[in-house]
């Protein structure tokens, strides 16, 4: 934006009531070369209602002005006029992995209209990349980064970091701060005194923890603690069912073969499987009560869910496998082996604890508690940008309504002056059918206008780079 635009957009800012002090096209925050745009007509859908007939101006990557169709426009905009058409605010998966192949999940997230991701798993060159994108050297969504992850002994994840005690738990957030993480990542296999040391180190480090609700703390524990985000809906069951005590014992009981902790875990989710089955309404709201106290939020991944739950090849044949990496195909595959259900009576029993786990989610929003959209992309059939519609259409299936859906799968956010201008313009109302937030005309972001060439020109590229030599996936169900 040249000088002379840019007094001639505060010039019309003024006109319009809005100070120049009010923080709008501050320095840094609209890109130097970037022009003045309005969506003309729209309907515009987020957290602060429905409004339709709606302009939106945008400079770069800011919201200047939110007005009617008629609101006057600064000289020289660009004008897309788009009638008939919705538009919600940009869209996050909150459970993400796979930054690291920066040419296959950053576009597939930026033409799904997903801006913004939280990376579950951190390592040094993710960070870096979260800093290239926000200088301006790679073009992607907003980069929320973890740390490694942090486990405890006989850890089923190759690559976790394993901690024994509560020192090593401490050293672990120290180190995790000091690398650049956002956030520190906890894992299944913690006892409880390290996660409490651990809980205590991020509050004088100033840095949150989030994960797996660990099978050795209840997840109301574990929220007391200071958890902000509780993945895959691990002890949810165990924590609302009636026979919670009983449950815990059991697994207390369970014998754990070093060589094959694997098997631990599945028996640790067969008892939550039967924990969904002595379900309590009671302690379902006590532990929202809990759960809103404290802050913390529910980030199902229910699209991951499902395919866990399911068949080995149920999924197999989704032809969005083209815009993968020619060896997720067999790793997807071999990863699924030891997880799915094989017989008649296994696939009716993971049928049934899925469908019991949705509704489970849709309780604790009921009462209040936060529902985050995250996909676990990266996992079996879990794909980058994608598979944040299909958990939307998953939450919806699970009892939440359109309207709450998209408030999860965009953190609440509101179109507003100010705000950064990261939009999805649909062709469709989502709020009728969640199924067309898949309906993507434009998306905005970072100061660009992808329409439906750019769009497809960056699916055609994604589909030929999946084709090329990568590195193995690092990640399964984490």
């Amino acid at each position: 934006m040249t000088d002379t635009t840019r007094r001639e957009v505060l010039g019309w800012l003024a006109g319009l009531g809005v100070a120049a002090g009010a923080g709008l096209l501050a320095p840094g925050r609209a890109g130097a070369s970037a022009g003045v745009t309005a969506l003309r007509g729209v309907t515009l859908v987020d957290s602060s209602g429905v409004r339709p007939g709606t302009t939106i101006v945008l400079a770069g990557d800011e919201v200047l002005a939110v007005g009617s169709r008629d609101l006057p426009l600064p000289r020289g905009c660009a004008v897309l006029d788009l009638a008939g058409r919705y538009v919600i605010p940009g869209l996050w998966d909150m459970h993400v992995h796979g930054a690291f192949l920066d040419r296959i999940t950053l576009p597939l997230c930026l033409v799904n209209g997903v801006t913004g991701i939280r990376e579950m798993w951190g390592f040094p060159p993710i960070y870096e990349l979260r800093g290239r994108i926000e200088r301006g050297e790679v073009f992607g969504p907003r980069l929320v980064v973890g740390s490694s992850i942090v486990d405890g002994p006989h850890s089923t994840l190759p690559g976790a970091l394993v901690v024994g005690t509560p020192d090593e738990g401490r050293q672990a957030v120290r180190d995790a701060k000091a690398q650049g993480a956002d956030f520190v990542k906890v894992y299944s296999y913690l006892d409880r005194p390290t996660l409490v040391a651990i809980a205590d180190e991020c509050a004088r480090q100033a840095i949150t923890f989030a994960g797996h609700c660990s099978n050795h703390v209840a997840l109301g524990d574990a929220s007391d603690l200071g958890q902000r985000t509780f993945e895959h809906v691990y002890g949810l069951p165990l924590a609302t069912s009636t026979r919670e005590t009983q449950l815990r014992q059991a697994i207390a009981d369970l014998l754990l073969d070093p060589a094959n902790s694997f098997a631990w875990f599945k028996q640790v989710l067969e008892l939550e499987r039967q924990a969904t089955l002595s379900h309590s309404r009671s302690k379902a709201a006590r532990l929202a009560n809990r759960l809103r106290r404290n802050g913390s939020a529910l980030c199902p991944t229910l699209v991951a869910m499902r395919v866990y739950s399911s068949p080995a090849d149920a999924f197999s044949d989704d032809p969005r496998m083209k815009y993968m990496p020619a060896f997720y195909r067999d790793h997807w595959r071999d990863g699924l082996e030891n997880w799915v259900p094989v017989t008649p009576r296994e696939v009716r029993d993971q049928a049934e604890f899925f469908r019991r786990r949705q509704d489970q989610v849709a309780e604790m929003h009921a009462h209040g508690v936060e529902v985050l959209v995250g996909t676990d992309a990266g996992n079996p059939y879990s794909f980058s940008g994608f598979s944040v519609h299909d958990e939307l259409h998953l939450l919806v299936d699970a009892g939440l309504s359109p309207g709450d859906a998209l408030k999860s799968g965009t953190r609440n956010a509101a179109v507003k002056p100010g705000a950064p201008a990261n939009l999805v313009v649909l062709d469709g109302n989502p709020l009728a059918d969640i199924r067309n937030t898949r309906r993507i005309h434009t998306v905005l972001t970072r100061g660009r206008v992808l329409g439906p060439a750019e769009r497809q020109r960056m699916l055609d590229e994604v589909e030929k780079a999946a084709q090329e030599p990568m590195p193995p996936a690092v990640t399964t169900c984490c």
